[in-house]
């Protein structure tokens, strides 16, 4: 029993997917002249101007992940998913622009364990090299399981065909450009992205009778579920109590867990979204592309998120809460349900369900390849992080020191086979395992969370050392490890989603758990870092200056008209966004 039919293409969505394939080769293949050094091939060079950096910032986070789980957020928690962009994203883009880059960029550093390693010592930047080595190569197969279970599901493709072809593509035109064809590549799936889900959304708007229907229908799930009839289309209003609203979560634990650490953690210390940054032309430039990306980004909910609002009422009866979304299948083929008797619904499934009965031939195409660019470019931007951190922060410092710089381009292209080849075993573990994407995210609390605390004190407290950095990143991993082990979402059996220790408290939602899981791993390597610094010797200032914050020369902004100065941007991007929670209050 399948839960969809399979979706037959037309000759003309074949044809737009391959123009695509072939734009994407071609980029590559125009490239590989320019290729000469490893800083060409790993930070292309640092030649770039901030507008196609800034759109390859935002677009390397629009994979698969993005734009298909925020559609099925969209669909279980409403408009309460902008958070993770208004809450979650912008503010702190807004400050890796004004605050973080001029110690990246400035400090010359190559990749974000690199600079730990300038600011603090070699132990804290390898382990920091090692663990995100081994997320992004998750992330990465992640990417993958996600595009060959889709298209199978849709398209009826081979798995094991879908996922070795576009392992194929992704490996040739990084092999040929490096970063520079990973990055105008992710500038072409940007505007793929927005011409392929631009016209779902207004069919699907068209279709529910526009806001003022879609509300009217989300209220009716809302209550129909035991919940405000707001909760699905307001985004703060029922957020004073984790039982009002879909999310599950009170305000603190939003702002704290997922507009403070999470936040920060991911878009402040992540090498992924900051290498993007570091292949601009300039300081400046490096400023203004992760405010330039927020632009686009306090938008992007009205692209990703509303399809899945919209799959979840269009179609239904009155209340029914389902729409479009099929159920989720046992092994035996039968619709799962949960202890209430609920059908348990496929809530990934929400936006391609979309595409698929609103799209017609040739923009169903134009839909479905802006998919299979997003799967495509969270590959290859996993893969261009992998391998210039390997090449550099392992390789480079504790296997071949000394070698010349052709030996480690060299090392550079054979990494990125190696790591294309790791992200398609990675790709099988992810089909061997139901929850791997509930464990990723949970793994990002455990790492990001403690890095960013991190950052922040080596980067705003000069007393920090490198022994208090390094214990305290152990500690607040642990520390998160303790917090998962000592409670459980609500509903949830023992196991890997916590309880192993003991359960001492029960979170309304995974979300919740996650959250608060990620302010212990904060707290916890923010105070352990502080009492082993205190009991250390710190380095001398002038080892620190172009580290420090109160050591480093602060970017000239006075040849700058006022309209391109990063604080004016950052300034209105706050203001924007603040507008737009007023508007969904």
């Amino acid at each position: 029993m399948r839960s969809v039919p399979i979706v037959h293409l037309t000759q003309i969505d074949y044809v737009v997917m391959a123009v695509y394939f072939v734009v994407v080769l071609g980029v590559g293949w125009l490239l590989r002249h320019v290729m000469r050094t490893s800083t060409d091939f790993f930070l292309s060079g640092r030649s770039l101007p901030p507008w196609v950096t800034g759109l390859a910032f935002i677009s390397a986070n629009l994979g698969a992940q993005e734009v298909i789980g925020m559609g099925a957020s969209g669909a279980k928690y409403g408009i309460a998913t902008s958070h993770f962009y208004w809450v979650g994203a912008i503010p702190a883009m807004v400050f890796v622009g004004l605050f973080m880059m001029p110690f990246y960029y400035g400090s010359r550093a190559r990749s974000v364990p690199e600079y730990l390693k300038l600011r603090f010592d070699e132990k804290t930047r390898t382990l920091n090299a090692v663990s995100f080595a081994v997320m992004t190569i998750f992330s990465s197969g992640i990417s993958m399981y996600a595009m060959g279970k889709l298209f199978n599901l849709l398209l009826g493709w081979s798995f094991d065909v879908s996922v070795l072809v576009s392992a194929a593509i992704v490996l040739a035109y990084v092999l040929l450009g490096g970063l520079t064809s990973a990055i105008y590549n992710e500038v072409l799936q940007f505007f793929l992205i927005v011409f392929g889900f631009a016209p779902l959304v207004w069919l699907g708007m068209r279709a529910v009778g526009g806001w003022d229907g879609l509300v009217a229908r989300l209220g009716e799930v809302a209550t129909a579920r035991g919940l405000p009839a707001d909760a699905y289309t307001h985004a703060w209003q029922t957020m004073g109590n984790a039982a009002q609203n879909p999310v599950g979560v009170e305000w603190f634990g939003l702002v704290m867990g997922l507009g403070f650490v999470l936040s920060f953690g991911y878009w402040c210390t992540d090498f992924l979204v900051v290498q993007r940054a570091m292949a601009a032309d300039s300081m400046t430039a490096a400023r203004r592309t992760p405010l330039i990306a927020a632009v686009p980004k306090m938008l992007f909910p009205f692209l990703v998120i509303l399809p899945g609002m919209i799959a979840l009422v269009l179609g239904a009866a009155h209340g029914a809460g389902q729409g479009l979304i099929p159920a989720k299948l046992s092994a035996a083929g039968t619709p799962l349900v949960d202890s209430a008797g609920r059908v348990v619904l496929d809530y990934d499934l929400a936006t391609p369900m979309m595409l698929v009965r609103l799209f017609p031939s040739g923009m169903l195409g134009v839909g479905l390849t802006a998919l299979l660019a997003s799967f495509m470019s969270g590959m290859a931007g996993n893969v261009t992080a992998f391998n210039t951190v390997w090449t550099y922060d392992i390789y480079q410092s504790h296997i071949r020191r000394g070698a010349s710089d052709a030996h480690y381009l060299w090392m550079g292209r054979a990494a990125t086979v190696g790591g294309i080849a790791l992200s398609v075993g990675a790709a099988y573990v992810a089909g061997a395992f139901n929850n791997i994407m509930d464990l990723l995210q949970l793994v990002f609390a455990f790492v990001n969370a403690p890095l960013f605390a991190t950052f922040a004190l080596g980067m705003f407290w000069r007393r920090t050392t490198g022994h208090g950095a390094f214990v305290g990143l152990l500690a607040g991993t642990i520390g998160a490890a303790v917090h998962h082990g000592l409670t459980l979402p609500a509903g949830a059996p023992v196991g890997v989603k916590g309880g192993y220790l003991a359960v001492l408290h029960v979170y309304p939602s995974e979300l919740a758990q996650t959250f608060w899981t990620a302010i212990v791993a904060w707290v916890t390597c923010v105070v352990v870092t502080i009492l082993v610094s205190l009991a250390t010797r710190p380095r001398p200032d002038e080892e620190l200056r172009g580290l420090v914050y109160a050591l480093t020369p602060r970017p000239s902004e006075r040849e700058l008209r006022w309209l391109e100065r990063p604080w004016v941007l950052g300034a209105a991007v706050l203001v924007l966004t603040a507008a737009l929670n007023f508007v969904f209050f």
